[in-house]
């Protein structure tokens, strides 16, 4: 069963934007609706709060990429 549902012109748009190749109007709205995505969390955190998420993600990153130039060198 279908329905018919009006839509503001700009919030069609931004479902048409938010499609995946092959994927229907009704599977884009369940997506969008089902998965939450990070920028729903966009008016939660302050500034310092996204630097320090920020610095918590790179901090480990720094160090993964010193130990496996340190591996490599061992290689060499």
């Amino acid at each position: 069963m279908s329905r018919h549902v009006q839509l503001a012109d700009d919030l069609y748009e931004r479902i048409k934007a938010n499609r995946q190749e092959g994927e229907s109007f009704s599977d884009t709205i369940e997506r969008l609706i089902d998965n939450r995505s990070l920028r729903d969390l966009q008016d939660v955190f302050d500034n310092e709060q996204v630097g320090e998420m920020r610095d918590a993600i790179k901090i480990p990153e720094e160090e993964d990429t010193a130990e496996v130039r340190e591996l490599g060198k061992r290689f060499d």
